[in-house]
């Protein structure tokens, strides 16, 4: 029954990792119109208004059963939870947009999904020791990330903004982190609606303050913020909570780290991007290292 949970709540993840894969395609898109601010606002205003809206149709589902509860549950934890969150995505999107602008997407993707060494690094401080099963999974998930995202392509020099892009890793790290801490806790859906009020909050002042946004802007990125707000935001974000709920942080940023093959392969998809020989082993490695994750350890 445990390993049938951990594989679902793993496959909630991968989905996520899908959504957020393809949703590069949308940014790339919504990006030529808007300014970053101007686009994170966007999806996370959309994001709300989506993830209210799966609140209300809920709250209606359980008034039919005759389940009365309180619309916010256990409200101080939530606020704490969602303000935590939602100030370090915030951070973590933005340290993200201004790196892309001075490297290559392909470095930019390898050093973002860095976040699959530094999540079980960090366990150990926290007192969580992954095995040795699992240390080997990470070890091939990185050799798979190089391959798709730099091989023949890149060096590992470092420029100041591809510190930024280091920034974005530790941020992503951190924000595993603090959902792992803050989902067995919370409802899902509520605290990935908390997440999105501060990120909405905060790239709304950005801005105003750095961008000067026009309705003309908002039309031409129409169709990209909703894919991104509702499905990579709304929906991806939430199955994040839901998936790593009782699931080995490590496992699950192997499993999200996924985003990079499946931006791959939308680009392929989508955009008539071509695969290398390097980039398609890549993604078997990376898909080989969360399959050998899931396979249950030996018992003496």
């Amino acid at each position: 029954m445990e390993n049938a949970k951990q594989l679902r709540n793993t496959l909630l993840l991968v989905f996520a990792a899908l959504l957020w894969g393809t949703a590069f395609v949308a940014q790339s898109v919504g990006s030529s119109y808007m300014g970053p601010y101007t686009f994170l606002a966007s999806r996370s205003w959309l994001a709300c208004a989506f993830l209210l809206g799966l609140m209300a149709v809920r709250r209606v589902g359980q008034h039919r059963k005759g389940v009365r509860l309180p619309f916010w549950l256990h409200r101080k934890t939530l606020a704490l939870g969602g303000t935590l969150c939602g100030v370090v995505l915030f951070a973590a999107s933005a340290a993200q947009q201004m790196g892309i602008g001075t490297t290559s997407t392909a470095k930019a993707g390898f050093m973002t999904a860095l976040y699959v060494v530094l999540v079980p690094v960090c366990g150990i401080f926290l007192g969580k020791r992954p095995g040795v099963k699992l240390w080997v999974c990470v070890a091939v998930s990185v050799v798979g990330l190089y391959l798709l995202c730099l091989a023949g392509r890149d060096t590992l020099g470092l420029t100041g903004g591809e510190w930024q892009l280091l920034l974005c890793a530790v941020l992503f790290t951190l924000q595993i982190l603090l959902v792992n801490h803050f989902s067995p806790r919370l409802d899902g859906v509520q605290l990935s609606f908390a997440q999105f009020f501060i990120v909405s909050m905060l790239s709304t002042v950005c801005m105003f303050v750095f961008e000067q946004p026009t309705p003309q802007q908002f039309a031409g990125a129409a169709v990209s913020v909703l894919y991104c707000g509702i499905m990579s935001s709304g929906v991806a974000y939430t199955l994040q909570i839901i998936g790593q709920r009782e699931l080995d942080p490590t496992i699950a940023s192997l499993a999200m780290c996924l985003e990079s093959v499946f931006s791959a392969l939308a680009g392929w998809l989508l955009l008539g991007q071509t695969l290398s020989d390097a980039e398609l082993a890549g993604c078997v490695l990376m898909f080989g290292a969360i399959v050998a994750s899931q396979l249950p350890d030996r018992r003496r």
